[in-house]
């Protein structure tokens, strides 16, 4: 039968922990070696491991315990000073069974070896040489145990925190998004309804755009972004519905690069902008309106232009954005942080352009 992913991590970590105390153990037979050979003792190698590995491999099945009672009193836990009483009293106890198992592993060892020994005889000077240091060693798993347990709360608390931050950002993206498509819709039905009484047929075909215009919006449900192809054939039908309503009055130039046209933008970011620059620089005027929609790639950025050759911004700028500029602000820094740019300005020749640049992997 396999092994599961849970068992066979159970033991993975057996095997990291015994791995840990076998480099301890190893690294203080060196340190044993080395110094029984300058103090001019006769140490082999052999049974500087043996020795030590025996030391810390008791440890190691101590070492269990105490990291679960440091999980069920941590310092944070209760009364101060009644933590420090527990783990006082858990010191010097581990610090004698460490003793008494230690001199157990003595006699098994030397009746192994054909070296026997009794219990008391490695017990007594065992228990004076190794106790202060065993009430050491208990701190040291102690002050380890807490430190791993602090960093993995701190790791789950940012895991956390991170995903909560990705939800609310989505949020907020689906809240704009549903504002948006209200206020379009609202806005096309209006122009419409004031067809309605002058060109009949006018407003139907007006009608049957739309419908078309909503199938797309259908396709667009809870995505925060969309194809540049995609972007553009939904304006491509909210731009016939505007040149049904305004008739010769409205000229619109695309020109987007073809490299592009698989970038990753966000959905519906064009149409508010579209919808500005026709509300503000051509239903104001009796003139015809030219509309220009450019997409060019820069190093790690596509960057759409939407201009017109209306009366551009009034000195100062807007006192107010509308709802399409306000919420494509909004949008873009919630998706992109400050890594894009979003700017308005006056045409030398007359007019506004909207330059948006948007970061994206699929530029070089």
């Amino acid at each position: 039968m396999p092994f599961s992913f849970p068992a066979l991590r159970s033991i993975l970590r057996l095997f990291a922990i015994a791995m840990f105390w076998t480099l301890v153990g190893l690294a203080f037979a060196s340190q044993f070696y080395l110094s029984s050979s300058l103090l001019g003792r006769s140490v082999t190698w052999g049974q500087a491991i043996s020795s030590a590995l025996a030391d810390w491999y008791v440890w190691a099945v101590l070492s269990g315990p105490i990291v679960l009672l440091a999980r069920r009193v941590p310092p944070e836990s209760g009364l101060h000073w009644r933590t420090a009483f527990v783990h006082l009293v858990a010191a010097l106890l581990c610090s004698l069974i460490y003793v008494l198992l230690r001199s157990a592993v003595a006699v098994v060892h030397g009746a192994v070896v054909d070296e026997p020994v009794g219990y008391m005889e490695v017990f007594q000077p065992l228990l004076v040489r190794t106790f202060p240091f065993n009430l050491l060693i208990y701190g040291v798993i102690l002050s380890v145990s807490h430190a791993i347990d602090y960093y993995r709360k701190y790791h789950d608390r940012t895991v956390q925190a991170l995903e909560l931050e990705k939800h609310l950002a989505e949020a907020r993206l689906q809240s704009l998004l549903r504002q948006l498509k209200p206020h379009f819709l609202f806005n096309t039905l209006n122009g419409i309804a004031s067809l309605m009484h002058s060109d009949v047929e006018a407003a139907d075909r007006m009608l049957v755009r739309l419908s078309e215009l909503l199938r797309l919006t259908m396709n667009h449900a809870g995505r925060p972004l969309a194809r540049l192809r995609d972007e553009l054939a939904f304006v491509e039908r909210y731009l016939d519905i505007e040149r049904i309503r305004f008739r010769d009055r409205l000229s619109v130039r695309v020109d987007v690069d073809p490299s592009i046209l698989d970038a990753e933008v966000p959905s519906l970011i064009l149409q508010p902008l579209l919808e500005n620059a026709i509300r503000h620089g051509i239903e104001p005027h009796a003139r015809p309106g030219v509309i220009e929609l450019t997409g060019r790639r820069e190093p790690g950025h596509v960057v759409l232009t939407v201009s017109d050759n209306g009366a551009g911004m009034p000195s100062g700028g807007f006192v107010r954005e509308g709802i399409g500029l306000a919420n494509t602000r909004a949008r873009l820094g919630e998706l992109y942080g400050g890594t894009h740019s979003f700017e308005l300005a006056n045409r030398p020749e007359g007019g506004l352009v909207v330059r948006l640049s948007i970061p994206t992997p699929d530029a070089p």
